[in-house]
């Protein structure tokens, strides 16, 4: 399918709500397309006024996984099928970063692996490329299915229940005026991250930045799984945080 916007994950999400509690539930507006005076909220449906937002797992993480895309990606796509072993390739998380001269360092990847891997005894190794300016984690495995993967390894974060509050506290002060119109009000978490997070994680995040209740003029918080966009889950925060 085609990239998946924030808008679809809301309309998703009123499909969501119109078939499991609100039959015939639609999206009536989209202030935040409509009001050109100032910032507003994604949609008003029916009884509901939504807001809609993402955090990452880790700090930056679609930021720095995006440069880190930038070499790896077209690695993987040069070699899929040139290659006659396995050969796994694990970058330091913050390898990829910015100032640098990405497509030297993709060029320099590209001559080693053609060159210098073929020689490499299978197993893991720890390496230094000339024009790379980091350290490699790589592993060859003649005896698997052939290809190519670049991977990264995820550094501790502890900041998540932090930016949590930041962006649920921001979010919530757009939907004040529609809770003081009588709205039910709603924020919308989004993660897109299969393998780092999941909806106890969020939940406990939090839980921790809101020990006492949601944020301040938010009925109901809800988390967007969009990791599998065919297959989106919705996952009501609100209930899970309040029955601990």
């Amino acid at each position: 399918m085609n990239e998946l916007t924030d808008a679809m994950v809301v309309d998703a999400f009123v499909d969501y709500l119109a078939e499991e509690r609100h039959p015939g539930l639609h999206i009536e507006s989209r202030p935040d397309v409509t009001n050109r005076s100032s910032a507003d909220i994604d949609t008003v449906a029916g009884p509901f006024a939504i807001e809609h937002t993402s955090i990452d797992t880790i700090e930056n993480q679609r930021r720095d996984g995006s440069w880190c895309g930038a070499v790896a990606e077209r690695l993987e796509e040069a070699f899929r099928r040139r290659l006659r072993f396995r050969l796994r390739l694990i970058f330091p998380y913050e390898g990829i970063a910015a100032g640098q001269d990405w497509d030297a360092i993709r060029d320099a990847l590209g001559s080693w692996i053609s060159e210098g891997v073929p020689t490499l005894p299978d197993g893991a190794h720890t390496t230094r490329v000339p024009g790379v300016p980091f350290e490699l984690s790589v592993t060859k495995e003649s005896d698997r299915p052939p290809g190519i993967f670049c991977i990264r390894v995820a550094p501790p974060d502890d900041s998540l229940a932090e930016r949590c509050g930041v962006i649920l506290n921001r979010k919530a002060k757009k939907l004040q005026a529609y809770r003081a119109a009588g709205k039910t009000t709603v924020i919308l978490l989004e993660s897109r991250d299969m393998a780092l997070m999941n909806v106890n994680k969020l939940a406990e995040a939090v839980r921790d930045a809101f020990p006492s209740d949601l944020p301040d003029g938010v009925d109901e918080l809800w988390h967007a799984d969009a990791s599998v966009p065919a297959g989106m889950e919705f996952w009501n925060l609100g209930e899970m945080i309040r029955r601990k």
